[in-house]
């Protein structure tokens, strides 16, 4: 017959004996095993996401376009048209969302192209939106996919990092924003029939063509390659928002043939004067892009066509220190951390700015233009003591310049 202490020593919840347990813990009235501790965790985890769900991933109350560039102006600087555009395209993604089922009128889904030169702000764009609307949100880059069956990402992945994005939430995903990075580098490489597949061009146009448009999709939770015996989640893209970006280098060539326009040489004409002929981009039509690489029936799924202009001195300058996240304050913050108060001249600033438009890269040519410059700063002045200000001025800026490797490549 078992004594009094053995039946006290099993859990109150499933009575398993201690010895079949690593952890029994024991109450006032009874004893709790390590497993029904974990299981209980699992319960309160989906009750509290359950309770959760309907708030989750949506649009914040009494937002109207004006706010959301409202908010952009903190991130981005310039580009207004483009803000215009992209902030009444999300503003009405969501007024999509929210409409009644039983409407007769049924509103389409406009996804978004954002043409730009590199280091304009595409990914910027992409990121500030994210940081203002409570939605899953992830970013992918077009190189990496290929046609399926060949080696590299399938398409569906894409939507396999929403899902993680949101902790696999099927609802809340199926609502969310993707941004889709240099899809001018999926054009079609040639016009002209070939024997070989165009695997990462072509083939990944035609494969992204139903997930822009709206369709239930297969989807590896995990991602990777679909499998025959793997777990499939179904996921439908109706009401997912897709914002695709890219360089498309040398899409201004297509612009200026089109408009009949030269980039240099003489103007005639009272109509031409009327061109701005350093920005070409402004002028892109679905036809450039149908000329560069991009087939007819991509294009058609991406209604909302928005440039982004190039940045010049002026804006460079405010990059520098107006943003919320600018980059002078970035280094202003790194070297506070050592207790040392960083201060810049206007004409460090200036220096800077000339010789980022010298790279021609955009705001990432302004960063690498900052780190070289304050690199032997960043390295020196942690180990020395008693130093608690310093000051970048255009002397010490041209001294570290005419060093670096980069003053050798741009002289290449």
């Amino acid at each position: 017959m078992a004594t009094k202490k053995e039946i006290e020593q099993s859990c109150s919840f499933c009575g398993r004996k201690k010895k079949e347990t690593q952890i029994l813990i024991t109450g006032l009235e009874g004893q709790i095993c390590d497993q029904c501790v974990a299981q209980a965790q699992h319960i309160i985890n989906d009750e509290l996401h359950n309770k959760n769900k309907k708030t989750a991933f949506s649009l914040p109350g009494g937002i109207k376009p004006k706010d959301i560039t409202k908010f952009l102006d903190q991130f981005v600087i310039g580009q207004s048209e483009a803000k215009k555009y992209l902030s009444v395209a999300v503003y009405n993604h969501y007024k999509r969302l929210n409409q009644r089922k039983d409407d007769d009128v049924e509103i389409e889904k406009s996804n978004i192209l954002i043409a730009g030169r590199t280091g304009t702000g595409k990914t910027l764009f992409a990121k500030s939106i994210a940081k203002f609307l409570n939605v899953p949100f992830t970013i992918v880059d077009a190189t990496v996919f290929t046609e399926a069956g060949y080696v590299g990402e399938d398409v569906e992945s894409i939507l396999s990092r929403l899902l993680q994005s949101c902790d696999y939430d099927i609802e809340a995903a199926q609502r969310g924003i993707i941004y889709i990075d240099e899809v001018d580098k999926i054009s079609r490489k040639s016009d002209n029939p070939s024997i070989t597949r165009d695997v990462s061009g072509e083939g990944v146009q035609q494969a992204l063509l139903k997930l822009l448009e709206g369709t239930d999709v297969l989807v590896p939770p995990q991602g990777g390659r679909k499998h025959p015996d793997a777990k499939m989640v179904k996921l439908n893209t109706s009401n997912i928002l897709f914002i695709c970006g890219g360089a498309f280098d040398g899409i201004e060539r297509l612009i200026s043939s089109r408009l009949n326009q030269a980039k240099i040489g003489f103007k005639k004409g009272d109509e031409k004067d009327l061109l701005d002929t350093t920005n070409f981009l402004q002028f892109i039509s679905p036809a450039d892009l149908r000329s560069f690489g991009l087939i007819p029936e991509l294009i058609g799924r991406l209604p909302i066509l928005v440039h982004l202009d190039p940045l010049n001195e002026e804006t460079l300058m405010a990059i520098l220190s107006e943003p919320k996240n600018a980059l002078l304050k970035q280094y202003h913050k790194l070297f506070q951390l050592e207790g040392i108060d960083l201060e810049f001249t206007e004409e460090a600033k200036h220096f800077m700015v000339e010789k980022a438009l010298e790279f021609n890269l955009g705001a990432r040519g302004l960063r690498a233009i900052c780190e070289t410059i304050i690199t032997d700063a960043m390295y020196d002045l942690p180990s020395e003591k008693g130093i608690t200000e310093f000051t970048i001025d255009k002397k010490y800026c041209e001294e570290k310049f005419s060093k670096s490797a980069a003053r050798k490549l741009m002289a290449a």
